[in-house]
Order: structure tokens, then C-alpha cells, then sequence
């Protein structure tokens, strides 16, 4: 049998993603291939019980979703959808686990400016751009890490683009602590149950937040009471940082990208839970419910792109990326967009 031939950990996920494809509701070769996918995985199902049964019957459910959007791809770099680790969750169980909390805004319908100096960079004579930007090819983008089940990508992201423009302006890429974002963060955000990037830098600026090293604050996964309220040195966030309303006005975001860094961004993940590569064109909405860290674009080929770094780990999408399609506010990518400055 053709399974007895996977001997590595890459073979199995090119098999998942494979078989797939060709699914066809057998149900012993559905069988086998949720035995082979609970050894990959590392999940905790014992054959014979109810619980097996049930994440059996959800699996298989998630093998016919892949073949229909796989079927539906009409173009080499289209997205393609596969198993990982959450093809054993229903959809709303990929919800209330990814994105506990829808993220809360003071208006959810806001086109503002919340700070832009007359040092902001005037984009409006810019009139070429590169067709390509990588910042993670200047060395200014931090290992992809994990949120596992707390839903703080807010600060994850928020962070992560502090950690990048500061490595601009100091010339040495330094892990900030997502975790003091976490505990220290108020307002309108609730650590791990979600929150706002653009309610984050608020609060950061309005208090004059220092944020201090991954070394110094480490990241537990969790929320806690705050262990640094007013600490006396760290990374700290300029006056001119921006969160716009950018739909319909993309090409503002691929200028901040070519000419100033990596940016912010809300998003809507909730169909990005078969997501394995490729670019995303379709099957995603706007209902914003999880944020991310824009670190490029790809403007040379039939379908230009976003280079977007999640916070679910190195084994989501393309160690841990996922390329978003320009131009048509995908997934809500354009509707919350932040470009940050530190002191």
C-alpha cells in the first residue's frame, strides 16, 4: 500500500495534500488517511472511542471542503487547500479557537488618521514602484512565532511591526515582548481574547509605553497581570503612526511598503483554515476577526500579491505565510492598515 512508503515528516504532508485532491469518499482509504494524519499531527484520538468517531466524521467533512476549492482553481498560483493541523476542527470550532473574539474598534466603520506628522513620508509624487519588496530579504522580520490559543494577534502583529522598524532605524533585529502587550495593553483589549492593533498603538503612545525585550518579558501563551508598568527603557512608538481605512486606495499601501516598511493590518482569516499555499483570490471576505503583519509584495507576476505573516507557527500556509491578492481588499486586508515609527 502506498502509505508504507512515507518515511518523513515532509513526504506525509505532500501525501495529505495529494490525497486530497483526489478524494473520492472511500471510506477506508478516508480511514487510513486520518490514522496517517493523527501520527503527523500529533493528535490525541484512539480508535474505537466516540471521540475518534466524531473527529472521523468532522475530517471527512473537511476532505470534501478541500476537494470542492481545490476543483475551483483555474490558475498555477492560485491558492490550494490541503490538510493540517486544524482539518479535525469544524469551521466554528477554527473560529472560536483562532479568533475568539471578533476584534473591537471605537467605530467599526472609522477612515481616519490617527497621527501623521509633516515628517510622514509625502507619497504623492511617488509615481513608480519597485515590482518587488521582501523585507524579510533585509533582515528586519522576526522568526514567524505561535499565538496557539491565545487570541492576541493583535499584539502579535503590533509587535512584530515594532520589532522591524526599529531594526530599520538601529540596524539590529531585537525580539520585543508580545507578552507586555498581552498583560499590559487597555482600553478596548482583552490579551488573549482578542483586541485592536489600532487601540493598541493608542495606548502605547498615549502612555508612552516602552516595550521591552522577548529576554526580558517572555511569552507565556497566556494572559497575566501586567510585571512592567512604567518600565524605564525599551522600544517606544513615535508620533506619526498611522490607522487607515486604505479600500480602494491599495496602491497608499504598496508605497508604505516600498518606501517606508512592513505594516499592520486587520484581516478576515476565517476561510484561511484549509489554506496550505498560493495566492488567495477568492473564498474570503471582510468581516475582520484576526490581524497580521504585511512584510511585502509581489507585483511581477499574472497575479500580484501581498507577502503576509500570520501567528500561527512555521506549519500553517508556507512556514507560516500566505500571499494575499492585490488590489481587491482581500480577506479585509485594506480596511484597517497601520505604518509605525519608533523614537
Amino acid at each position: 500500500m502506498w502509505l508504507s512508503y512515507i518515511y518523513t515528516a515532509l513526504a506525509i504532508k505532500i501525501c495529505l495534500f495529494l490525497f486530497s485532491l483526489s478524494f473520492d469518499n472511500n471510506e477506508e482509504d478516508a480511514k487510513d488517511l486520518f490514522d496517517l494524519y493523527i501520527k503527523k499531527f500529533h493528535k490525541p484520538y484512539i480508535p474505537d472511542t466516540p471521540e475518534y468517531s466524531e473527529r472521523l466524521a468532522i475530517f471527512k467533512e473537511s476532505l470534501r471542503r478541500i476537494h470542492s476549492l481545490n476543483q475551483n482553481r483555474s490558475h498555477p498560483d492560485d491558492a490550494w487547500w490541503g490538510l493540517n493541523e486544524y482539518s479535525d476542527l469544524t469551521p466554528e470550532e477554527f473560529r472560536q479557537l483562532m479568533n475568539k473574539k471578533e476584534i473591537e474598534r471605537k467605530n467599526k466603520n472609522h477612515k481616519h488618521v490617527l497621527r501623521r506628522s509633516a515628517e510622514a513620508i509625502n507619497f504623492k509624487n511617488i509615481t513608480k514602484l519597485p515590482k518587488f519588496v521582501d523585507w524579510r530579504k533585509r533582515g528586519i522580520v522576526t522568526p514567524v512565532k505561535s499565538q496557539k490559543e491565545c487570541g492576541a494577534c493583535w499584539a502579535f502583529s503590533t509587535v512584530e511591526t515594532l520589532e522591524s522598524m526599529n531594526a530599520l532605524k538601529m540596524g539590529e533585529l531585537v525580539e520585543l515582548s508580545v507578552q507586555q502587550v498581552i498583560d499590559c495593553a487597555t482600553g478596548t483589549n482583552r490579551g488573549c481574547d482578542g483586541g485592536d492593533t489600532c487601540e493598541a498603538l493608542d495606548w502605547m503612545y498615549e502612555n508612552k509605553v516602552k516595550i521591552l525585550t522577548e529576554k526580558q518579558y517572555p511569552l507565556t501563551d497566556k494572559e497575566d497581570n501586567c510585571k512592567a508598568i512604567r518600565p524605564k527603557e525599551g522600544v517606544e512608538l513615535k508620533f506619526n503612526y498611522t490607522c487607515e481605512d486604505l479600500k480602494g486606495s491599495e496602491e497608499e499601501m504598496l508605497k508604505l511598503l516600498a518606501f517606508h516598511g512592513p505594516l499592520v493590518a486587520s484581516v478576515d482569516s476565517t476561510t484561511w483554515q484549509d489554506y496550505l499555499g498560493g495566492i488567495i483570490q477568492y473564498h474570503c471576505e471582510d468581516n475582520n476577526n484576526h490581524a497580521v503583519q504585511i512584510v511585502g509584495y509581489d507585483l511581477t507576476g499574472d497575479i500580484p500579491y501581498y507577502i503576509v505573516r500570520n501567528s500561527w507557527g512555521t506549519e500553517f500556509g508556507v512556514n507560516g505565510y500566505l500571499k494575499i491578492a492585490i488590489g481587491k481588499n482581500l480577506c479585509g486586508i485594506a480596511l484597517e492598515v497601520s505604518a509605525l515609527d519608533v523614537v
